[in-house]
């Protein structure tokens, strides 16, 4: 199977258990350059928090590493909580769980998210 099928057939997977569970999620993308995080509401259709190295706090050095990926943490579980959100489930998006997707559970875990 092609690297990228595999990934999205777990993605689809792990979203439609949550979808059943009606839980917020803490949704994690990552390509080779960015990371990007949002917070979608229980039913899928609205995004209630968001944060990326696109955002122009972030966006200066480096935004493909570890340390990145702890700032977007931090900035996604400040939004959350200004959004009212402090409970979400973690969707990784079929990606492994190390390195700056961990990075990011764990800064978001540290500065007040749930999950």
């Amino acid at each position: 199977m092609d690297k990228k099928v595999s990934r999205l057939r777990r993605a689809v997977k792990v979203r439609l258990k949550l979808r059943e569970l009606g839980a917020v999620r803490l949704c994690v993308n990552r390509s080779s350059q960015h990371i990007y995080a949002q917070v979608i509401s229980a039913d899928g259709g609205k995004v209630l928090a968001s944060a990326s190295t696109l955002d122009k706090e972030l966006r200066q050095g480096s935004t493909g590493n570890v340390e990145a990926a702890q700032k977007v943490g931090v900035l996604i579980a400040e939004r959350a909580k200004a959004a009212g959100i402090s409970r979400v489930s973690f969707d990784r998006s079929g990606f492994k769980y190390h390195g700056r997707v961990k990075a990011l559970a764990d800064a978001a875990r540290e500065n007040g998210l749930e999950f």
